[in-house]
């Protein structure tokens, strides 16, 4: 692919998840499916109801960009909630969790050093401070941009 498109998100961003909802199945089809442009998601958790939502992520193996997905569609559902971590178990059931498997998930340290780390990376490498930003062929966007905006910038870049 010409285009390199990584985006650094966190799960409870209200502007991650408009991205992920609006802009990103366009710009799935129109760029990444069609091999124009390759698309890698890295993590930038800034709460840890964030950092739990990538660990279940993590843990759901290959259906790492689907969990991903549900996540921030089903957002409002779990952030901000009286108990997220019930909520978060609910949403976990449906993509074949147990409750056993969701403790695991979540008690286990060395994933959530993992996931800090991309952070901790993000924000000291690259001067990440908010989400979502995106690095289009090494170039900085802030913000959730529409499939226009991106488009502006990709299509120059093809």
């Amino acid at each position: 692919a010409k285009v390199t498109i990584v985006e650094y998100a966190s799960m409870t961003c209200p502007h991650c998840a408009h991205f992920a909802e609006t802009t990103f199945p366009e710009l799935k089809t129109k760029y990444i499916d069609t091999g124009k442009a390759r698309y890698i998601l890295r993590e930038f958790p800034f709460d840890p109801s964030a950092e739990a939502g990538f660990m279940l992520a993590r843990c759901a193996k290959d259906n790492y960009f689907p969990m991903v997905d549900v996540l921030f569609r089903q957002q409002a559902n779990w952030v901000g909630v009286q108990n997220t971590k019930d909520a978060l178990l609910q949403i976990s059931k449906l993509a074949g969790f147990t409750q056993e498997s969701f403790e695991a998930c979540l008690t286990d340290q060395k994933l959530l050093d993992d996931v800090r780390s991309v952070q901790k990376r993000g924000a000291n490498e690259f001067k990440v401070d908010s989400t979502p930003t995106f690095f289009i062929n090494g170039k900085t966007y802030k913000g959730a941009m529409s499939i226009e905006e991106m488009s502006a910038i990709i299509d120059p870049l093809l």
